[in-house]
């Protein structure tokens, strides 16, 4: 709830919400038309939100909004100066940097609890300690990390309780999603700065020697690893969409945007095959359109399309 000496839309707010819209203009165009569909508070929360989440990756990653990343020398220093930033916002002090103002100003309004924040950072600090995953499950763990946390972030933002451990589940799930179907495609670039966030086990079962998968020779074993982490990105899509009956039918729009948007990025990798890297996996801005369209017919009827059922329990369970 906003605290009594800080309207909800006073000036320093609209100004921080300003920068925001900003900043997600630049850095997600995806993001950016389906928060659109967000009533204004809603809306104006995950503005706050992202650019927050986005200047702590571009501090870590030495990129632009999202553009540009490079290989750093100083990362795990990168690392601590967005956390104690971070802390700082969390702590209701002042950072005198507008993405952390941004947190400060979302904190006091949702009452969001600090393991979430913390959790994102403790991802970034695993790509600064240039980890890689050994198993499925290491994979699973960074992805909430990296993502996962950020979609309990955004439910809050939405008006989900922060002690509502289901919808914050089904929550997560579209952030693995989202993060897994990232992770095929960005598969050679991530290789071009020293990445890979195939597990080692998967490796080894393709025969794939580490640091050599991009290699031609094995570009169909390739193929099939990508192939798995987006059947798995539907799968944790699929969990995700089953609860958007718990939310309000403008948030629920906005979640099924950007899951059939995001989605089509897996799909498109595991449909171009071999050649899946030649291009860049992009959604062209008619199918965005065709997405957020036929989102919103689902949301309409989201009680009938979804009905309560439990979580698939095959499905990786966030740490609580």
């Amino acid at each position: 709830m906003p605290s009594a000496s800080k309207p909800a839309h006073d000036a320093d707010r609209a100004a921080l919400v300003e920068a925001a819209r900003r900043s997600i203009a630049r850095g997600s165009k995806s993001f950016a038309a389906a928060s659109r569909l967000f009533d204004r508070e809603t809306r104006e929360r995950a503005w706050l939100l992202y650019a927050w989440c986005r200047a702590c990756d571009d501090i870590v990653d030495g990129q632009d909004h999202g553009h540009g990343m490079t290989a750093v020398a100083d990362a795990e220093a990168r690392v601590a100066r967005a956390a104690e930033l971070t802390e700082r916002a969390l702590a209701g002090e002042p950072t005198g940097e507008m993405p952390f103002e941004a947190l400060r100003r979302f904190v006091v309004e949702t009452g969001m609890p600090a393991r979430y924040p913390r959790d994102l950072i403790a991802g970034f600090a695993l790509d600064a300690e240039e980890w890689r995953p050994r198993s499925e499950a290491d994979l699973y763990r960074y992805c909430y990390h990296v993502a996962g946390s950020v979609g309990c972030m955004m439910a809050i933002a939405m008006g989900v309780a922060p002690d509502d451990e289901a919808t914050l589940d089904r929550a997560c799930d579209l952030g693995l999603a989202f993060q897994l179907s990232n992770i095929a495609r960005d598969v050679e670039e991530d290789d071009r700065v020293g990445r890979c966030y195939l597990p080692v086990e998967w490796l080894v079962e393709m025969d794939m020697p580490p640091g050599q998968h991009m290699k031609p020779p094995f570009r169909s074993r390739l193929t099939v690893l990508a192939r798995r982490l987006a059947t798995q990105a539907a799968a944790f899509e699929a969990s995700a969409r089953a609860g958007t009956p718990a939310l309000p039918f403008r948030s629920a729009w906005a979640v099924l945007s950007a899951a059939g948007i995001y989605g089509e990025i897996g799909r498109e990798v595991a449909a171009r095959g071999d050649h899946a890297w030649d291009h860049r996996v992009t959604v062209s801005a008619a199918h965005k359109l065709r997405h957020i369209a036929w989102a919103g017919w689902q949301a309409g009827g989201r009680e009938r399309l979804y009905p309560e059922a439990p979580r698939d329990p095959e499905l990786w369970v966030r740490p609580r």
